[in-house]
């Protein structure tokens, strides 16, 4: 009886964890072998590592990853794309995050390039750090409705405060005077603080003159590509497609597959 109001009062304080852990230890004869200090550790670690899971996923969440189950064990190292595993590895495993650094991402459709920074992001949060998804070539819509609702002063703080920012397809649309300078406020905000990844079929040098306007290019690269890590992927795409004798007929079905946005493969 006595047991079980302790129990009861776990769940009133919402110490899932530790419930879970009092019910093992009791169901456990090996439990009885081990001293009270014991028993009390491994209650109070089975809480903070649900805590912990539940914070991870809640970021996870948050973040809206176009490749949320991508994950840096399974990078495909394989020759030929630009950079080796380990290299990699080091760069996920580095305080790239803490310090703030810019990745930038550039290689040809197809590349891997959205992936590896997805991965990237979802490590960050498996460590416990905040991220976000963004497509750049919808911010313009998405900042004229904050704009027209008042939200966007509340939004560009939210930014400002995020861990870990992706602006993928960098490059692929024209930019517009007002998102221009809503881009170069939110890199601002960054700037040596906050970690941005960027990805881009467009190379590095030829971002300048997709940005437009020279005085906010050189603020915006400056930012950027200050103490940057830049990658450069290569090699074909890693896209699958259809059968060979399907993508001869001129149908529908020649299109590459797109990956689904839950998978987890390599790339």
């Amino acid at each position: 009886m006595m047991m079980n109001n302790t129990l009861a009062q776990l769940r009133e304080l919402k110490l899932a964890g530790m419930v879970s852990a009092v019910e093992e230890q009791l169901c456990s004869s090996a439990s009885t072998a081990l001293c009270f200090e014991e028993r009390l550790a491994l209650m109070v670690d089975r809480e903070v590592n649900q805590r912990g899971d539940k914070r991870r996923a809640a970021l996870l969440k948050k973040a809206g990853l176009k490749y949320s189950q991508a994950c840096i064990e399974d990078v495909d190292g394989r020759a030929g794309r630009g950079f080796e595993r380990s290299a990699m590895m080091s760069l996920a495993l580095s305080r790239w995050v803490e310090e703030g650094t810019p990745i930038l991402l550039t290689g040809p459709t197809g590349s891997g390039k959205s992936w590896l920074a997805c991965a990237l992001a979802q490590y960050a949060c498996r460590r416990g750090h905040s991220a976000l998804y963004l497509r750049t070539p919808r911010l313009a819509e998405e900042l004229r409705i904050l704009h027209g609702n008042g939200g966007f002063s509340r939004w560009l703080a939210a930014v400002a405060r995020t861990d870990v920012l992706v602006l993928d397809d960098w490059g692929l649309a024209a930019l517009d005077g007002p998102t221009r300078s809503d881009l170069m406020e939110v890199i601002d905000d960054r700037a040596g603080t906050r970690s941005t990844i960027v990805t881009s079929q467009l190379p590095v040098e030829h971002w300048h003159a997709w940005i437009g306007d020279a005085t906010v290019a050189d603020a915006i690269l400056d930012r950027l590509l200050s103490r940057s890590h830049r990658l450069v992927l290569k090699g074909e795409s890693l896209r699958p497609r259809k059968a060979a004798s399907a993508a001869s007929a001129p149908t529908a079905d020649s299109e590459p597959i797109k990956p689904s946005a839950t998978t987890g493969k390599s790339r």
